[in-house]
């Protein structure tokens, strides 16, 4: 599996390429800078540690000097980090750093915001696998760090039935059956959830059981907490499909037990920051 420094590497390569020609041309060589990340708005920080691996990637000689960090919230005007080196290591960093900042501030900041409409409540806020490949875990580490919870990192870790799975399984039954004893034959301890369309599909998972969590997707509130009574706590529950942040409060209030909400990592505006040079 890729690590973050081998994404950190990959980013740097990516924008550099050959050379970063343009700092070359006007910077005069062995040239020591310093620079300010600028916060441009309000939101939750995210990412800092990522930016301060990338600068050292370029230079580990660099000195970054962190004022702010992860889980913060800042607001416009606020100072981030000073970073102080070769200019020549500085410049080609800064992009991609900010990359890294902004994007998974933003989903820090989408995710807290969330989060917080649900006060009170006890449901939790999840993510999906709907990330940008090769920034699951980061992605993931920001959603955490606005407040959210992980769902299933891949298709490694959890049993999860969605409607393709279960209309190539011949039924509900059938693909619960089929998966109690792939679980067995392989000595897995995976949990088991399954996603319902409507009420028939769900009566068929209550009487077949073997699920750990039931994912009503795409039921309207008022169905949702009739879902829930009829569960009646025998299995999780949890909440997907057109879940945004004018309705969030109204799912949850349905009382499911999860509401698992893709637009945290790939419906996302990045936070407006900056890289200001220091003269």
């Amino acid at each position: 599996m890729m690590t973050i420094d081998d994404i950190i590497e990959q980013a740097l390569q990516e924008d550099i390429g050959p050379g970063d020609h343009t700092t070359l041309a006007t910077v005069t060589p062995g040239a020591i800078k310093k620079a300010r990340l600028i916060i441009k708005e309000k939101g939750i920080l995210a990412g800092m540690d990522i930016a301060k691996k990338v600068f050292y990637k370029t230079d580990p000689a660099t000195q970054f000097k962190m004022f702010l960090h992860d889980g913060m919230a800042v607001a416009d005007g606020d100072v981030g980090f000073e970073v102080a080196g070769s200019a020549a290591c500085i410049l080609p960093a800064e992009r991609v750093a900010l990359n890294f900042l902004q994007r998974l501030s933003g989903i820090a900041t989408y995710t807290h915001q969330m989060v917080s409409l649900l006060k009170g409540l006890k449901t939790k806020v999840t993510d999906t696998r709907k990330t940008t490949p090769l920034w699951r875990e980061l992605e993931k580490y920001a959603v955490r760090v606005g407040g959210g919870y992980n769902h299933r990192f891949g298709l490694y870790d959890m049993i999860l039935i969605k409607n393709n799975h279960i209309d190539y399984a011949g039924g509900i039954a059938p693909a619960l059956h089929s998966v109690g004893q792939y679980l067995a034959k392989h000595d897995l301890k995976l949990p088991v959830e399954i996603e319902v369309r409507d009420f028939k599909e769900l009566d068929e998972v209550l009487a077949t059981g073997g699920v750990d969590r039931i994912m009503l997707d795409n039921f309207p509130p008022a169905d949702l907490k009739e879902a829930v009574r009829l569960i009646a706590g025998r299995y999780e529950t949890e909440a997907s499909g057109g879940i945004t942040i004018a309705n969030v409060r109204a799912y949850a209030e349905a009382g499911v037990d999860f509401i698992s909400v893709g637009a945290l990592t790939h419906h996302i505006r990045s936070l407006d920051m900056s890289l200001q040079a220091v003269t």
